[in-house]
């Protein structure tokens, strides 16, 4: 098989793994809505697919790699990963059960970084999902689960939880679409991580679920370890040899150590909005 067939065929699999998704969730959305039932979580679910998938789309198109671009749409998704999972997953997970929230933290950690070391098998096969899209599906749906859960069993909470644990989508769909489209791979595979968070959400409302304190706890706490991992792993790398370097430089000298320097502020500055945008929604929602 040719270069030229095997990338057709890669985004084939690709193109059919994203309608599945978004049919899947098309399909919970109308059962869930013809019930009349859980209307605050099938809203949570719609705007967490619009933020992402919206931003997928216009980091698609986006014809340069611009660094300054590329350093914001990383910075402001890993801000507010990390204010969203500091402020709402940990706490949940330590407040059911100390212990068992803080080894959930671990794990989650930990499989994260299992699976971002390992994913890099993924690059030598023909597979549809890239580490970055498969790391952000498998966080939606342990988020959408997350969501899913604590609505189900407290229907009259807010939705500043669930409005928060999606606020890094858009600019995580920019990020991962941007990230994808030089890599001369499809962006339609994000359809799968914009799609999951509703896909499992909606999927437990459906489903019956453990609601003990130790379960709650160990969920919570797997979950805010993994959306830190992937928060890390937004964090951007302004360094020789990165992501931004090579976008920074390319044209000019390599060594220009000046153009770094000035995205550096830029990247402080981008993770610190993303992490303030999060805490200005908590203090207005209320």
């Amino acid at each position: 098989m040719s270069v030229t067939q095997s990338v057709a065929t890669i985004r084939a699999r690709t193109s059919r793994l994203g309608v599945v998704s978004l049919v899947a969730f098309l399909a919970l959305s109308a059962y869930v809505f013809s019930t009349g039932e859980a209307r605050k979580l099938l809203g949570i679910a719609w705007v967490a697919f619009a933020a992402m998938a919206g931003a997928a789309a216009i980091g698609a198109r986006a014809s340069t790699e611009h660094p300054t671009g590329l350093v914001w749409g990383y910075g402001l998704a890993s801000g507010a990963m990390v204010a969203s999972s500091a402020a709402f997953l940990v706490p949940q997970a330590i407040g059911y059960a100390p212990k068992p929230g803080g080894f959930g933290i671990a794990a989650g950690i930990l499989v994260g970084f299992g699976a971002h070391t390992i994913g890099h098998l993924v690059t030598h096969r023909d597979l549809p999902l890239d580490r970055t899209s498969a790391e952000l599906a498998a966080h939606s749906l342990t988020a959408g689960s997350i969501i899913g859960i604590v609505y189900t069993a407290m229907p009259d909470l807010g939705p500043l939880l669930g409005l928060a644990i999606v606020s890094h989508k858009g600019p995580a769909g920019y990020a991962a679409a941007r990230r994808l489209t030089a890599q001369g791979r499809s962006p339609m595979m994000l359809l799968l991580p914009s799609a999951g968070v509703g896909i499992a959400a909606l999927a437990v409302t459906i489903l019956s679920f453990p609601t003990d304190a130790t379960f709650r706890a160990v969920i919570f706490g797997f979950a805010a370890g993994i959306f830190l991992h992937v928060a890390m792993d937004f964090l951007p790398e302004c360094e020789t040899g990165s992501e931004v370097h090579a976008a920074a430089t390319r044209g000019l000298d390599d060594h220009d150590h000046g153009v770094l320097d000035q995205l550096r502020l830029h990247a402080v500055a981008s993770t610190a909005l993303g992490g303030i945008a999060v805490a200005t929604a908590w203090l207005l929602l209320q």
